[in-house]
């Protein structure tokens, strides 16, 4: 039979395994947490927009006269040279229907016209006549005044009569052709479209290339009748291309010419560099894809070095470098939290949480620059979760 203090001291330990079991279970959980080193090295801040590529100098050819534009040959992407390639050939226009009545005042127009050459060569047969006669009293008025049978005077008279006569057969020969041009007039009003008259006509006007490139975009493909001024093509040279990028005006005030930028995300395995040419004076206002009003600002920027694959209008992403360390204390901007207008980070000390505030300088989208309150080397937490604090237990998340 077992004594009683061998039952007390089995009591005892049980009792004692019990709270140990109880106390074990209600322990402070370690949470489980995201964990990065603070690094230090160079560090980069830019600006990041989306742009477009741009032929350095974009020709626009246009249609010098008004006229029936002939349907263009040339397509998008073809070659052409200065001075060489046609681009555009204009006929004259064809000439409008004419309705009944209109057709009938213009033929009456021409019968008139008709009457009045005859009615000027009657008189350019009278003032012929007339000048034969004044010239027949003229010869023998000269051969009567030698023998002085006629006074001076008389010789005077038929001098200035056959003077008169001649002027009055110029002036008839000219209403002659006067009234021939009126029958002309009026028969060109009397021409109607498809007549054979029109299609015997050429060209009118070739539309050269102005300068040696490419066609970058044809407005005017068809036969058409076009005026004075209608765009027809654009041509350009696809190797000399710039960059046009629209930043937050914020941002554009931060840059200026000669800024360096990397092209990157437009097709190819590789970056490439440009250069900021001109910073416009003037925004514009554009709304975003969000609904909000912003101020931009036009920046251009030149290719250092080009891609042939790289044409007009093309969509590419350029990085401009505003600011640059080149070494300095770097923390991920995910282990970053405000307290109050501080920042502060959760720096893991043997599985405890120091909460430490930090002198932030520069932020990028990826990590911000420490000037003061942790080392390089220190670990902090990333993404703090809001049940952290100051002393919280925690365990690395493998």
């Amino acid at each position: 039979m077992k004594s009683p203090w061998f039952k007390r001291i089995l009591f005892g330990l049980a009792a004692v395994a019990v709270i140990a079991l109880l106390a074990w279970s209600l322990r402070e959980q370690p949470a489980l947490v995201d964990v990065a080193e603070v690094k230090q090295g160079p560090m980069k801040v830019t600006i990041r927009e989306e742009g477009v590529t741009r032929v350095r100098e974009v020709y626009a050819v246009s249609a010098p006269i008004a006229g029936q534009l002939s349907r263009t040959l040339l397509n998008e992407g073809d070659r052409v040279k200065a001075g060489e390639t046609v681009v555009a050939a204009i006929h004259p226009l064809a000439p409008p229907l004419i309705d009944r009545r209109t057709e009938a005042e213009l033929l009456a127009a021409r019968d008139a016209a008709r009457s009045g050459v005859g009615i000027a060569e009657s008189e350019l047969q009278r003032a012929e006549t007339a000048l034969r006669l004044a010239e027949t009293e003229l010869g023998r008025a000269l051969k009567l005044a030698v023998p002085g049978v006629i006074s001076e005077s008389a010789l005077l008279r038929a001098t200035n009569e056959f003077e008169l006569q001649k002027a009055a057969v110029e002036a008839a020969k000219a209403t002659v052709g006067f009234r021939r041009a009126e029958l002309a007039s009026a028969g060109a009003r009397l021409m109607q479209p498809g007549s054979a008259a029109l299609a015997a006509e050429g060209c009118c006007v070739d539309v050269l290339a102005p300068v040696d490139g490419v066609v970058l975009a044809v407005a005017a493909k068809s036969e058409q009748a076009v005026a004075a001024g209608a765009r027809i093509a654009d041509i350009g040279n696809t190797t000399d291309l710039k960059i046009v990028a629209d930043l937050l005006s914020a941002d554009a005030v931060r840059i200026g010419p000669g800024t360096k930028a990397l092209v990157r995300d437009w097709g190819g395995e590789r970056s490439l560099e440009a250069t900021v040419r001109r910073v416009d004076p003037a925004a514009f206002t554009k709304v975003s894809a969000l609904g909000i009003e912003e101020q931009r600002v036009n920046t251009v920027l030149d290719l250092d070095e080009g891609d042939v694959r790289l044409g007009h209008g093309y969509r590419v992403f350029v990085e401009l470098a505003i600011w640059e360390c080149a070494d300095c204390v770097q923390v991920p901007i995910s282990s970053l939290f405000r307290n109050g207008a501080d920042w502060s980070v959760f720096v893991l000390e043997d599985d405890r949480l120091r909460q430490v505030t930090l002198e932030i300088g520069q932020l990028n989208d990826e990590v911000a620059q420490v000037l003061g309150g942790i080392e390089a080397g220190d670990s902090v937490v990333l993404h703090p979760a809001d049940t952290l604090a100051e002393g919280s237990r925690v365990e690395r998340r493998n």
